[in-house]
């Protein structure tokens, strides 16, 4: 089924819901739209924290603590 087909069809069966069904519909379909945004929103920030130099410096940075220099190990 096309995009086209499936829109129209729905929008067939939404005028023959009652007002309150409809605003529940219309809630639903808002709330699928936010959560979307919010996916959208989640990944362009991961990937402009991934593509970000800010801390490369941290890389370079020799280690200044090891293993031997624990008092105690979880078991």
């Amino acid at each position: 089924m096309t995009r086209e087909i499936l829109i129209q069809k729905t929008i067939d069966r939404l005028s023959r819901l009652p007002d309150q069904k409809l605003k529940e519909v219309s809630d639903f379909a808002e709330f699928l739209l936010n959560k979307l945004e919010d996916r959208n929103l989640v990944e362009g920030i991961k990937q402009v924290a991934a593509d970000s130099t800010s801390f490369k410096f941290l890389e370079d940075e020799e280690d200044l603590y090891s293993a031997s220099d624990l008092k105690e190990r979880y078991k």
